[in-house]
C-alpha cells in the first residue's frame, strides 16, 4: 500500500513537469482551419480582358496600353501616382529628423548604394516608363506602367537598363489582354531580384517561392495554401499594406501576422503569452534562404580588379558570384539561422548627405528594447560590407555606377572610383573633397517570409538554454533557463525545495496516517477476537 502511494506521487510530479516544459497544441485548431478554408477559395475574375473590344488591337508603345486602361479605369492613375511604388518616397515623422521625405530617391542601402545618377538601371523596378535621370515627370499619367503589376501572362518583362520600359520582345497586345489581380510572379519580378539578383537582398523572398513546397513557405507553397502576395498585402486605392523597413520609418500601414491569425492563435495560453514580447516570425521562421543562397556580405573595396584589362567574374561551388569586377567580393549563405533584435515597428535610414556618426555605419536602424512596451523580438538578416566615403566631409559617397559608354565617369564602365564619386555627388548636389576611402557598413533586414510548418517551429530549448541559444545576443532582459540571477534563482530554488518538501511531507503524513489506521484497525480486530463471550 505504501509503495503504491509513493509511485503515484512520483508519476503525478513527473507528469506535471512534462506538461509545463513541453506544452503541445491541440491537434485541431478551429481558428487555423477557418483561415485555411477562407484562403483556399480563390477569387474568380469578374472581367475577361481578352474579350474587351478596346484591347483588340496592336499596341506600338506601352503608353498606348496605359491610355487604353485609363479609358475604363478613368481615375486609377491618380491612386497609383499617390503611391510609394510610383513616387519612390514617403513623407513621415522620423526620430531626430522631424517630418522627412524618405525613399529610394534619397535613402542609401548596403547593396548597389542608391538610385541617384543610376536611374536608368534602377528603374527596372519602377512602375513607370522613361526614368532615365532625375527629370522624370511624376505627373505624367501616360508613363504609369499598369502591366508590370497586373500582367497574368507571365510574359511581361522590364528591359535591362531601359529606364523602366518593357523588353523589346514583349507582345504588348497579348499582355494587355491578360491582365488581372497581381500574382506572385508579377510582385516577384521586382521584390525577388532586388540588389542585382535572385534572393540577394531579403533572404526570405526569392524565385523558388513561385513553386515551392510548404516546408519552404507554408503560405506560398504549391502543396500548401499557395497564396498570392496580395492575400496578405492587400490594397485600398492602390495603397498596398506592408512596407519595407529599409526605406520606411514609421509604424503605420504594416502587414502583420496578427491581422489574420489574431493575438491568440494557439490553444496553449503559455505560447499565446509569448506574443506580448516575441513576434510570430521569431518562432515560425527557424531558417531563411532555404532554397537559394542569399548575399550576407558585400565588399565594394575589392571592386575594380581586371584581367588582361577586362572585367571578370568568379563563382562559388553553388554558382553564386563570389567576385565581380564591377561590384567587388561577396559572401553567400544558405539555410541561415536568423539573428534577433528588439523592434517596435519604427526605423531610421541613412539618407544621402548624412554625416557618419559611428562605424560600422548603420544603413538603417531598427528601434526597440525590452523596456519598450511596443517592442517584440523579431528575426533579421544582418548584411555587412563596406562602401566608399569622403574622408573630409565624413559621409558616404553616392557613386555613379551605371553608364552607357566609356568615358561616362561611371564606375561600371571606367573602373575609376574618383571620377565615379565626383560624377555621382555632382548629380546629388553635394561637394566632394577628392579624398576617399572605404568604411564598414551594416544593414538589417527583418525576415517575414518562408514560414515553416508548425512541426518545424523553434523549440523551447533553442532559446531557454545556457549555451548557444538563439537569443544569446539579447542580454537586456532575464530569460528563464538561460540567465542567472542569484536572488531570483535563490527564491525559485527555495520555492522548488519547499514544494518538494510539501509534496513529500504530505505523502509522509498520508503514509503514517495509513499505517496508524491499519494498526488501529488491527488492534480493534484483535480486541474483538480476544473479548470473552457471555
Amino acid at each position: 500500500m505504501t509503495k503504491n502511494i509513493f509511485v503515484v506521487i512520483v508519476v503525478v510530479v513527473v507528469v506535471l513537469i512534462l506538461v509545463n516544459v513541453f506544452p503541445q497544441d491541440d491537434i485541431y485548431n478551429l481558428k487555423l482551419e477557418e483561415l485555411k478554408h477562407k484562403y483556399a477559395l480563390k477569387d474568380i475574375p469578374s472581367t475577361n480582358h481578352a474579350l474587351l473590344p478596346a484591347l483588340q488591337k496592336e499596341f506600338k508603345t506601352p503608353q498606348e496600353v496605359t491610355e487604353t486602361c485609363l479609358s475604363c479605369h478613368t481615375e486609377t492613375h491618380k491612386e497609383v501616382m499617390a503611391s510609394s511604388h510610383w513616387n519612390w518616397e514617403r513623407v513621415a515623422y522620423v526620430e531626430g529628423r522631424g517630418i522627412t521625405s524618405a525613399g529610394k530617391k534619397n535613402v542609401m542601402n548596403n547593396f548597389c548604394v542608391g538610385t541617384s545618377s543610376n536611374e536608368q538601371s534602377c528603374a527596372k523596378c519602377h512602375i513607370g516608363y522613361g526614368m532615365s535621370n532625375d527629370h522624370f515627370d511624376f505627373e505624367n499619367a501616360r508613363n504609369v506602367d499598369c502591366m508590370v503589376c497586373h500582367d497574368n501572362s507571365e510574359e511581361y518583362l522590364k528591359g535591362a537598363s531601359m529606364a523602366g520600359y518593357p523588353d523589346r520582345t514583349v507582345n504588348l497586345s497579348q499582355v494587355a489582354q491578360s491582365v488581372g489581380s497581381p500574382t506572385k510572379s508579377s510582385c516577384g519580378s521586382c521584390h525577388f531580384f532586388g540588389g542585382g539578383g535572385n534572393n540577394v537582398k531579403h533572404g526570405d523572398l526569392e524565385v523558388a517561392q513561385l513553386s515551392c513546397s510548404r516546408e519552404v513557405d507554408v503560405h506560398m507553397g504549391a502543396n500548401g495554401m499557395n497564396m498570392e502576395c496580395v492575400a496578405c498585402h492587400t490594397a485600398e486605392n492602390h495603397q498596398i499594406l506592408g512596407k519595407l523597413y529599409s526605406v520606411s520609418p514609421d509604424n503605420t500601414n504594416r502587414a502583420t501576422c496578427e491581422q489574420c491569425h489574431t493575438n491568440t492563435p494557439h490553444l496553449s495560453d503559455v505560447i499565446n503569452r509569448h506574443g506580448s514580447k516575441v513576434s510570430c516570425q521569431a518562432c515560425h521562421i527557424p531558417q531563411y534562404a532555404k532554397v537559394n543562397s542569399t548575399k550576407m556580405a558585400w565588399k565594394w573595396s575589392d571592386a575594380g580588379k581586371l584581367k588582361d584589362g577586362k572585367p571578370y567574374e568568379e563563382d562559388d561551388s553553388l554558382g553564386n558570384h563570389s567576385y565581380m569586377s564591377i561590384k567587388g567580393s561577396f559572401k553567400w549563405e544558405r539555410n541561415v539561422t536568423p539573428d534577433y533584435v528588439w523592434f517596435n515597428g519604427t526605423a531610421s535610414q541613412y539618407i544621402l548627405g548624412d554625416s557618419i556618426q559611428s562605424v560600422p555605419v548603420k544603413m538603417n536602424t531598427l528601434y526597440g528594447s525590452y523596456q519598450d512596451r511596443s517592442s517584440k523580438i523579431i528575426p533579421v538578416k544582418i548584411h555587412v560590407g563596406d562602401q566608399i566615403y569622403d574622408k573630409v566631409y565624413n559621409r558616404l559617397i553616392q557613386p555613379k555606377l551605371y553608364g552607357e559608354t566609356d568615358a561616362d565617369s561611371a564606375f561600371w564602365e571606367d573602373f575609376n572610383w574618383e571620377e565615379a564619386a565626383e560624377a555621382g555627388m555632382k548629380r546629388s548636389g553635394l561637394p566632394v573633397s577628392g579624398q576617399y576611402g572605404f568604411v564598414e557598413t551594416v544593414m538589417y533586414w527583418p525576415v517575414n517570409h518562408m514560414v515553416s510548418p508548425k512541426e518545424q517551429a523553434v523549440g523551447c530549448a533553442e532559446c531557454h538554454t545556457r549555451e548557444n541559444g538563439r537569443l544569446a545576443k539579447l542580454t537586456d532582459f532575464y530569460l528563464p533557463g538561460r540567465d542567472r540571477n542569484k536572488a531570483l534563482d535563490g527564491v525559485g530554488l527555495a520555492l522548488f525545495i519547499l514544494t518538494i518538501i510539501a509534496v513529500f511531507s504530505h505523502a509522509l503524513v498520508r503514509i503514517v496516517a495509513t499505517i496508524m489506521k491499519n494498526k488501529y484497525e488491527k488492534q480493534i480486530i484483535n480486541y474483538d477476537e480476544d473479548k470473552p463471550t457471555e
